[in-house]
């Protein structure tokens, strides 16, 4: 393991204006690039020549540790934050034209700086993919709209209190609003089709109950393999298949339920689901949060 201040042996030589920085414990390489001495996640600012030993440095990051559960994250927020925004421009009067190209990538412009944050913080970095994860959120509500006119794909989040949190409550949250921004165990990433938006007109599909497919992980409480399995943990992906309820179908002449209904939305409504994991195979939930 480097020393804190230099990077493995065998790395190519690094220019002047870059200093290495070793953070200790987790496995992950950073650079402070001079002279504003902001850390950047790798290969973001890395010259070509040493991107790959780059690579090796942090292959057990957050990135890898996370099951790529924060660029789902990035996704969803990216896609729902555009959607609020195109609908509030057709609100405002703007032509749909505008108010589709205008409010698209509204979520991409408020996600993205977040990544200048990170980049600050040497325990973060700024990131590359949580960048094209922000543009592909975004992105897709544009597809979407444009192909459709409408909605038919809808990304969406859930959350439950897992045990992981108390572990490690400095990062992965104390109260239950911070557990729910940080602690990835507890989150699960949707997409939810409208499937009889794809039927015939008259068909008799509910347009409210669509099937949904979900996305998560357990077992991650640190940033590197080894510290999780020092731990007792090996980090592992679960796949869901369940049904939601689209709140935005179910008709009402309330417009005060209405917006309620549409703000519920970027939910998934708690279902029964099949679960399965590369651990433990299949697993039914009769009622997943």
């Amino acid at each position: 393991m480097p020393r804190p201040g230099s990077c493995p042996p065998g790395w190519p030589p690094l220019p002047p204006s870059i200093q290495p920085r070793y953070a200790g414990g987790g496995g992950a390489c950073w650079w402070a690039v001079r002279p504003s001495a902001t850390a950047f996640f790798i290969p973001a600012l890395l010259p070509p020549g040493t991107r790959a030993s780059a690579r090796r440095c942090t292959g057990s990051t957050t990135f890898r540790s996370g099951s790529r559960l924060d660029k789902a994250g990035h996704f969803w927020g990216s896609f729902q934050e555009s959607r609020g925004a195109v609908d509030m421009l057709r609100w405002a009067g703007l032509s749909e034209q505008k108010a589709l190209w205008y409010g698209s990538f509204v979520g991409f412009a408020i996600q993205s700086p977040l990544e200048l944050l990170d980049g600050r913080d040497p325990a973060y970095g700024a990131s590359a993919t949580d960048l094209a994860a922000n543009f592909l959120g975004s992105s897709a509500l544009l597809a979407q709209q444009l192909a459709w006119h409408d909605i038919r794909i809808m990304p969406k989040w859930s959350f439950h209190l897992s045990p992981y949190a108390p572990q490690r409550p400095n990062v992965l949250g104390k109260s239950v609003p911070e557990r729910w921004l940080k602690d990835y165990n507890g989150q699960t990433y949707w997409l939810c089709t409208d499937v009889g938006a794809f039927l015939k007109p008259g068909n008799r599909w509910p347009r409210w109950l669509q099937p949904a497919v979900g996305y998560g992980g357990e077992d991650m409480v640190y940033n590197d393999d080894g510290t999780n399995a020092a731990a007792g943990l090996r980090p592992y992906r679960q796949f869901y298949l369940s049904l939601d309820v689209d709140l935005r179908r179910i008709p009402t002449r309330s417009a005060l339920l209405k917006k309620v209904f549409y703000t519920l939305s970027i939910f998934h409504l708690p279902a029964p689901a099949l679960e399965y994991n590369g651990r433990n195979g299949f697993r039914f939930h009769g009622l997943y949060m």
